[in-house]
């Protein structure tokens, strides 16, 4: 099976790339997004709903349904996509993708919906974090999308500790 569709000129095309994950890959959306990327998921979006919206929206289909890859269009490299092997945690996903596709880590993007994040002043998110983080904290960043609010406290270390040791992991192939 070509698990491997013209990837390579999809990205050339457009930087950043930008995905749709299938139903079962909820947990790799996330950890794309906070890479960086733009990453549509929907815990209950149809095989033909993620073709026509990866086809409509230029993004790079990632799946682990083996079915997905024999739809025409998809088969064919008119939808670009990649295969997510079976057996991989969430974190050896991610180490595939971005191994696979060669990709940087870039700046986070919200984890819940993928939207952009802005940097916002620390009078505007007073009412919405904790108090011990406001009186600690000078920096806040605001999803622009669903206006969720983040802080780079030990969580945001955590999970950018976890997206370098993603990143150090050499591209399958390579010794």
């Amino acid at each position: 099976m070509n698990v491997v569709t013209r990837i390579p000129s999809c990205i050339e095309q457009r930087e950043p790339p930008v995905f749709a994950c299938d139903a079962m890959l909820g947990g790799l959306a996330r950890w794309l997004r906070a890479a960086g990327y733009d990453t549509s998921w929907k815990a209950d979006v149809g095989d033909w709903e993620l073709v026509r919206l990866s086809l409509r929206e230029g993004r790079i289909l990632l799946s682990s349904d083996t079915g997905i890859f024999r739809i025409g269009i998809v088969r064919d490299g008119e939808v670009p996509a990649l295969f997510i092997p079976h057996g991989l945690t969430k974190q050896e996903q991610l180490v595939f993708v971005l191994g696979r596709l060669d990709l940087p880590l870039r700046e986070p993007r919200c984890m819940a919906c993928g939207g952009p994040l802005a940097e916002v002043p620390k009078e505007h998110v007073r009412e919405r974090v904790p108090p011990r983080t406001l009186a600690w904290l000078q920096q806040f960043y605001e999803c622009r999308r669903c206006r969720h609010i983040f802080w780079q406290g030990t969580h945001w270390r955590r999970i950018a500790n976890q997206l370098e040791n993603a990143r150090a992991v050499p591209p399958e192939g390579d010794s």
